[in-house]
């Protein structure tokens, strides 16, 4: 009898931490520190897949187990794309898209952290309208202004992209009177430099 029962699934309403709550789609962290510039040329030789994750358990294992962006030294970069794709400008699904990127002032780093978070909450959990829109989340830590962007795959899409942008700027709390911009990776590649934002919100 006592065999039996402790073979039986639990029916007492206590919570089954052996079942994972499913995402919609695999996601990687991949994390970049090439310790010093580097030419555009020879950028990404230092980009590595840390880990793929399909769950919200298995998300919340590998976030409690890294550093978060605020002490990461300057240079380093963490993106956390969808499965399948790189955080590059030449991978298929990103050549002819873009990015919205917010700034966030070096003086808080709580908010660097807690914009990260709330942005790859959003990502991971398909909060956007346009969730297919979205190839993935980037933090990049700097001497001097730390800046989080999110990579889109429709550039010439306004409508749409402007839409990707406000739903950002609500996720991190960013207020209505602060703008972000997005570029295009086209624009980009043409004139690192001097290229210019395509939209604001």
């Amino acid at each position: 009898m006592a065999e039996e029962a402790a073979t039986q699934p639990q029916t007492s309403g206590e919570p089954d931490f052996s079942k994972k709550h499913a995402l919609e789609t695999k996601w990687t962290l991949w994390f970049d520190n090439p310790n010093g510039k580097q030419k555009q040329a020879t950028w990404g030789q230092t980009l590595r897949a840390v880990y793929t994750f399909d769950s919200v358990e298995d998300f919340w294992c590998l976030y409690n187990n890294i550093i978060p962006p605020s002490r990461l030294s300057p240079g380093s970069d963490l993106h956390l794309f969808r499965e399948g794709i790189e955080p590059k400008w030449e991978d298929p699904r990103c050549e002819h898209g873009g990015k919205w990127t917010a700034m966030v002032p070096k003086s808080n780093k709580q908010m660097l952290d807690t914009m990260w978070l709330h942005g790859v909450l959003g990502s991971i959990g398909e909060q956007f309208d346009d969730g297919e829109e979205i190839c993935g989340i980037v933090v990049n830590v700097r001497p001097k202004q730390d800046r989080i962007s999110v990579w889109t795959k429709t550039a010439a899409n306004e409508a749409l992209q402007t839409n990707v942008g406000r739903q950002l700027k609500e996720m991190l709390q960013i207020p209505d009177q602060a703008k972000i911009g997005f570029m295009a990776h086209s624009d980009a590649k043409r004139d690192d430099r001097r290229a210019k934002e395509r939209y604001q919100v």
